[in-house]
């Protein structure tokens, strides 16, 4: 008798705190957990992760929860949610992409915690809507600069043509101008090493390097170059005003509060936000504006009222000239709407309650602005390509629509998203003004394997372009 008691109470414990978990679970949201531990359903999840997302909000509602590679990433669709993700401090984005960065970069995460703030802070006030006009002069220069190098007419793959532009414009304006490489052979390294980077990112930020050779081989030669290149990056000035770039400013604070070892890792990881999503936006806006006849003459017309109709004249782009052609500014923005980021996460810190369950700290919360985009409640015909609906946007006073988050929200904003909005409306205009153009193919579709950032295009795109005359 003596031993049964306590057996029984040790049993009717054990039962109590099983109801008590089982309850508390039960105020969580349903949870797709696959039945391979570790993995979860990440094999399927990977295989097209924007259908999975959307397959399982139609599913099982406005708030799920996804058990992928050791991850509960719960997601959130509705407005509630969506608030919670925006303000709550019960989220964090810092602790969110800490391992990210540690992967990618090889920023050890207590040196990318205690810089992170500061360099943020460095690269809104550069790269923000007051210091913008620095800008304009250096990137129309470097832009006709690499337009030269595409002759009078051509065929290639449009997506490749923005890449010839951009890769040089956007390192010699904000990096330095002599790094970026004028040798053929250097200069095709560079697109095979960066593509090869930047295409498994998101890979690179989850799996062993072991697994991914050919990215990590492009890792490490882009962390050898940045070593080699930093003591002459950094000693070089300014000609005009003395002033330093974004990446020796960024150098200057990573080495004041660290060392110099962390140097190259945020040289690459400064290359790649640099790079990564403006390509893909200038690619898709102007593949969008050439599909649809009606938009393609509507901005020739507006070119034509500023500029004039000939296409042979290097001509300055200003600041004026861009607020009387806003239709390219809708058509980019328009163009990011429907291209914008399979995801976007948070950290939760403490437990929050999002429509009545409890989500449970060390959960991933996850945001899709590309769905949230298509959220034909917020953007009326939401797969139509429509800048007019842009107009309702207060740009003088640099608001986006209601409900648009491709950029994310809150405190840590993407930093450079008014420099990369300038750089691709220039290259449009600039390209439309000195070429009359046509696409040889379809409309691509996107691809479907990556959520993070800006999708590249599925197969080829071939452009024509020959000089007005």
């Amino acid at each position: 008798m003596e031993l049964i008691f306590p057996t029984v109470i040790i049993i009717l414990g054990c039962l109590a705190l099983f109801l008590l978990l089982q309850r508390k679970n039960l105020r969580r949201p349903p949870c797709i957990r696959g039945w391979i531990p570790w993995i979860g359903v990440g094999f399927e999840f990977g295989k097209a992760p924007l259908e999975f997302i959307e397959k399982a909000r139609i599913k099982y509602g406005p708030i799920f929860t996804v058990f992928a590679m050791g991850n509960r990433m719960t997601f959130v669709t509705e407005e509630e949610g969506i608030n919670v993700f925006l303000k709550s401090k019960k989220v964090d984005f810092e602790l969110a992409v800490q391992n990210i960065v540690y992967h990618t970069a090889s920023i050890p995460k207590n040196v990318f915690l205690a810089l992170h703030e500061k360099l943020y802070i460095m690269l809104k006030g550069k790269m923000g809507t007051v210091n913008l006009h620095q800008f304009t002069g250096q990137l129309t220069e470097e832009l006709h600069e690499q337009l030269e190098n595409l002759g009078t007419h051509g065929t290639m793959d449009l997506n490749n043509l923005v890449r010839h532009l951009l890769y040089p414009v956007t390192v010699n304006t904000l990096f330095n101008k002599s790094w970026f490489p004028i040798n053929k052979k250097k200069i095709k390294e560079f697109h095979q090493y960066f593509q090869a980077y930047d295409e498994d990112f998101e890979y690179g930020s989850q799996l062993p390097e072991c697994l991914l050779r050919n990215w990590s081989k492009s890792k490490k030669w882009f962390l050898e170059l940045f070593e080699k290149n930093i003591p002459d990056i950094k000693a070089c000035k300014s000609a005009k005003d003395n002033s330093m770039t974004l990446l020796q400013a960024t150098l200057e604070i990573v080495e004041t509060e660290t060392s110099k070892e962390n140097s190259p890792n945020y040289g690459l990881l400064l290359l790649w936000a640099s790079l990564s999503n403006a390509v893909p936006v200038a690619f898709w806006t102007l593949a969008y504006i050439l599909s649809h006849p009606d938009i393609h003459k509507a901005v020739m017309e507006g070119i034509s009222s500023v500029f004039g109709k000939a296409g042979k004249d290097k001509i300055k782009v200003s600041e004026d000239d861009l607020e009387k052609l806003l239709l390219i500014k809708w058509c980019v923005l328009e163009t990011i709407r429907l291209k914008a980021p399979g995801v976007i996460t948070r950290r939760v810190v403490k437990p929050v309650e999002i429509l009545n369950y409890i989500i449970p700290s060390g959960d991933l919360l996850m945001l899709s602005p590309f769905w949230l985009h298509r959220n034909p409640k917020y953007f009326p015909e939401p797969e139509l390509f429509k800048p007019e609906r842009w107009k309702k946007a207060n740009l003088e006073k640099h608001s986006f629509l209601d409900c648009f988050v491709a950029f994310g929200s809150g405190k840590f904003q993407c930093p450079g998203r008014w420099f990369a909005l300038l750089e691709v409306q220039m290259c449009v205009i600039l390209i439309l003004y000195k070429y009359d153009c046509s696409l040889l193919d379809p409309l691509p579709k996107q691809s479907s394997l990556h959520l993070v950032g800006v999708p590249q295009p599925e197969g080829q795109c071939r452009i024509e372009y020959k000089q007005r005359i």
